[in-house]
């Protein structure tokens, strides 16, 4: 197998999704989306117009929109409305944060309409649900994988990337033993290296969330390396 640095910004959604991402910040998300061709680009609802206006001219780079983010704790009718919002400005793609209380509550009827509500809002529109993995036990992510596929959703995601950890091999290795071929893995928080990324990919990620900086080191690393690819 062998990926080469334009394999590997294809299954990057770049992101500007911190409390203190500025303007700037988001300008720069948007030069790099563009530089390194990545599938989406990411930033907080209130900056999102300014991201589809950016990517205007580039319609291969999927404009994301974050749902109940980043605590995931706002009612089902609130994230539907912020759904459809999102898509009103642009978004072709939403990760949506999973109710995480109700989920350590067994509420499990309560996350699983959280779930459909958005995707129905969604309107076709790929949903990927935030597990936030650092908040869960292993059963508990499980029952969070099944209830993402029973509700139609396309993605399960490691996390937002504001707790301490999310994208751990072992939280990608036990979602992929959850979902198999049935919805997609994103791995987002925690992904700053190329080695990390190889491995998730192995562990069956197809999907990276990662910040800018990060995101550009990433392919800088692939790029240095001999021939340009990472082979395995």
């Amino acid at each position: 197998m062998r990926l080469t640095v334009p394999d590997i910004a294809r299954m990057m959604d770049f992101s500007a999704v911190q409390a203190e991402s500025s303007e700037e910040d988001v300008r720069d998300l948007a030069r790099w989306a563009k530089e390194c061709q990545c599938a989406a680009a990411f930033a907080l609802p209130s900056q999102t117009p300014l991201v589809a206006e950016l990517l205007a001219d580039e319609p291969a780079i999927a404009i994301g929109g974050v749902v109940g983010f980043p605590s995931g704790g706002t009612t089902a009718e609130s994230k539907a409305r912020e759904a459809e919002e999102l898509l009103r400005m642009g978004c072709g793609e939403l990760d949506m944060v999973i109710n995480v209380g109700m989920l350590r509550s067994r509420r499990n009827d309560r996350v699983e309409d959280d779930i459909r509500r958005v995707v129905d809002a969604a309107k076709g529109a790929p949903v990927k649900v935030i597990l936030e993995c650092h908040h869960l036990s292993d059963d508990e992510i499980r029952t969070g994988c099944e209830l993402s596929v029973k509700a139609g959703a396309a993605w399960v995601k490691t996390g937002t990337g504001w707790a301490p950890t999310g994208a751990t091999l072992e939280n990608v290795a036990l979602i992929r033993s959850c979902v198999g071929d049935a919805v997609g893995i994103k791995a987002a928080g925690g992904v700053r290296g190329l080695e990390t990324l190889v491995e998730m990919y192995r562990r069956g990620a197809r999907r990276f969330g990662v910040g800018t900086g990060s995101a550009v080191k990433i392919l800088q690393q692939c790029a240095t390396r001999s021939g340009g690819f990472v082979e395995f």
